[in-house]
């Protein structure tokens, strides 16, 4: 692999911060608001659904400018990244791999990343680009931010509908990461395991994959590759997963 592109949210940044603070903001207790977020992960719903549970016909967008507005908006600080964000970006900078990061996220949180000066080449957030996942115009600016060809780049995410699938069928390598609601409760699906090239359990081990001079490693047992183009995409009951 030339170049490494990763998602942001459960992949580089933690999602507690964000929902406990939904939590507070709609007068729940936290692992309500979580409950509801994991059964709507286990249905295959988005995760904010659990949001319209709590306030039927919420418009959430509405409500993410009314807490911008009472001085409640986004926030990211380096607590917030998984330990293992800069050990792993560091590491594949070092082996001469041009590590990407790109994922949905407002203008202000490309900002926030951005300040924390990762060991990245390009950070940048769906709403930067005008364009979110899993539009196929998303993944042909992850193409195109690469600098490689499609075969030699690698796209890593935790969600199979968001991540995987769409950069699977734009022809990028896959790497599944069993991290956060999603990354866990589908991370064995028959879909996921076919498509997916690699599926890895901390971001540490995307550096053994690039192999000497940038090439990739030998998959392991449970990682062989899988080509959607020769085999197709089974969506099953992961067709509603957003």
């Amino acid at each position: 692999m030339e170049t490494i592109v990763l998602d942001i949210g459960e992949t580089l940044v933690r999602d507690d911060r964000h929902w406990a603070s939904w939590a507070d903001w709609l007068g729940v207790p936290p692992h309500t608001l979580g409950a509801l977020v994991g059964a709507a992960v286990a249905q295959g719903r988005e995760a904010t659904d659990a949001l319209r549970i709590l306030r039927p016909g919420m418009d959430v967008e509405e409500a993410c400018r009314a807490r911008a507005a009472a001085g409640r908006g986004e926030h990211l600080d380096e607590s917030d990244l998984y330990q293992d964000v800069r050990p792993a970006l560091g590491e594949l900078r070092a082996a001469g791999v041009r590590v990407v990061v790109a994922g949905d996220g407002t203008v202000r949180a490309g900002e926030l990343l951005r300040a924390l000066d990762l060991p990245a080449d390009l950070v940048v957030t769906s709403d930067e680009w005008g364009v979110r996942k899993p539009d196929p115009e998303f993944f042909a600016r992850v193409a195109e931010a690469s600098g490689a060809a499609p075969e030699a780049t690698l796209y890593v995410g935790d969600h199979p509908a968001d991540d995987l699938f769409p950069a699977a069928a734009a022809g990028l390598r896959t790497a599944h990461l069993r991290r956060g609601p999603y990354g866990h409760w589908w991370a064995d699906h028959p879909d996921v395991v076919e498509t997916a090239d690699f599926r890895i359990d901390a971001l540490t081990e995307l550096v053994g994959l690039v192999g000497s001079g940038g090439g990739s490693s030998d998959p392991g047992p449970d990682q062989a590759p899988a080509s959607v183009a020769a085999k197709g995409v089974r969506r099953g009951a992961l067709r509603s997963v957003r």
